[in-house]
């Protein structure tokens, strides 16, 4: 990939995406499941750039919504209303209403309060709601705090039984239809056991709903399948489809995944220019122009992302923090990384920025986001405009005294 191309036609700080990846990935995912119906419902919440969206709508993917944007965003991307999913805690009243009109698939609801509320709007609205109840298995997905989601101490989901009494009152609702269930422990997910677990427990669940004549069609599974930063060791998607069906033996149901960091973390780039070096004593700081506010994982999780220097590797290497111009102590981008000697306008990359890069980006410090680029086929273009300082004070300048 010719980073420097890219920089000196589009600028930096930059994100840059390959859409052939990304492919690659859906691919791969989509066909560990094809001796069983299935839909892709790519996790917005990853990368939710209008382009990236349609590239996967134009696979045939879903799209699993995190709130009323994300569900705009993907209806404006081409996703059939039918393929996508609106979850998350904490609904409003008219995001449940537009969700309803909008007829989507359905909504995962995640709570007996929620549960009340949708039935609530859709009686208002005199309509059938399609639902699917997020089932919480209290299993530790073994990854980072910040986010594991299938613990009682998480935010989401229900346990077991509170979820058979939403089933139950749902059933006898002449305004919720349920019609899935849906589990998701986690993200970055390295390691198979708690994956079988939950969806263990969950399809137990789903035996005894039977019983009791509810009928459900769709199992989603979530999301989560981790992608190598480092030297992680991955599961492959056989082995994760494989795991998912040995659970459902003798259901017959229609698979719902939500991929997000799988399919776009590794196929992303954000390229950074250097503005100087210092040093403070024997510590060493390259000092770049992107920043936390660009991408904030590693200051927020301490996330690692591998950095390299461009064109610049053959060079004797010495331990460096990356950081950035925003005034935060937190502000790096990598710390305590091996890089050459850099100089000012030379480039830095900083691999794996594809999912909860520019997504999670911010205008502290009043700094314009990235403009953000594909790759296709050999062809780059421009899929977001780097932001202007009028972009940025354009919801304020009117009301100045």
């Amino acid at each position: 990939m010719d980073f420097k191309a890219l920089a000196n036609k589009y600028n930096t700080p930059l994100y840059i995406y390959d859409l052939d990846y990304m492919s690659v990935q859906y691919e791969k995912l989509k066909s560990a499941f094809k001796a069983h119906s299935s839909i892709m419902a790519y996790a917005v919440k990853a990368n939710s750039n209008l382009s990236v969206i349609k590239h996967f709508a134009d696979l045939g993917s879903g799209a699993d919504c995190v709130s009323i944007g994300e569900v705009r965003r993907a209806i404006l991307a081409g996703v059939p209303p039918y393929k996508i999913l609106f979850s998350g805690v904490g609904k409003k009243d008219d995001e449940i209403k537009e969700a309803i009109e909008t007829d989507i698939l359905y909504i995962n609801v995640e709570s007996e309060a929620e549960l009340n509320r949708v039935e609530a709007i859709a009686k208002e609205l005199n309509k059938r709601c399609r639902i699917s109840i997020r089932v919480n298995p209290n299993i530790d997905p073994k990854t980072h705090p910040y986010i594991s989601t299938g613990l009682h101490e998480n935010k989401f989901g229900v346990e077991i039984a509170t979820a058979k009494r939403m089933y139950i009152k749902s059933k006898n609702s002449d305004n919720l239809d349920p019609v899935g269930i849906h589990f998701h422990i986690g993200s970055q997910l390295t390691e198979l056991k708690p994956i079988y677990e939950a969806s263990e427990i969950v399809a137990d669940m789903l035996r005894s709903l039977q019983a009791i004549d509810i009928e459900l069609k769709f199992f989603d599974i979530g999301g989560g399948l981790g992608v190598q930063y480092d030297d992680e060791t991955t599961i492959t998607p056989y082995d994760y489809a494989q795991a998912i069906l040995s659970t459902l033996k003798g259901l017959e149901l229609t698979i719902i995944c939500e991929p997000g960091r799988f399919l776009t973390a590794n196929a992303g780039y954000f390229l950074t220019k250097v503005l100087y070096e210092k040093k403070n004593g024997e510590k060493r700081f390259v000092i770049v122009d992107g920043a936390m506010n660009d991408l904030l994982r590693p200051s927020l999780y301490n996330a690692y992302h591998k950095i390299e220097a461009v064109s610049k590797n053959d060079g004797e290497k010495s331990k460096a923090d990356v950081v950035g111009p925003v005034c935060e102590s937190g502000d790096f981008i990598a710390k305590d990384c091996f890089l050459p000697s850099l100089e000012h306008n030379d480039l830095v990359v900083v691999h794996s920025a594809g999912a909860y890069g520019f997504g999670m980006g911010s205008n502290y410090n009043t700094r314009a986001r990235s403009a953000e680029v594909a790759l296709k086929n050999g062809d780059d273009r421009l899929i977001r405009k780097r932001e202007s300082f009028d972009d940025l004070i354009a919801l304020e300048k009117e009301f100045l005294d």
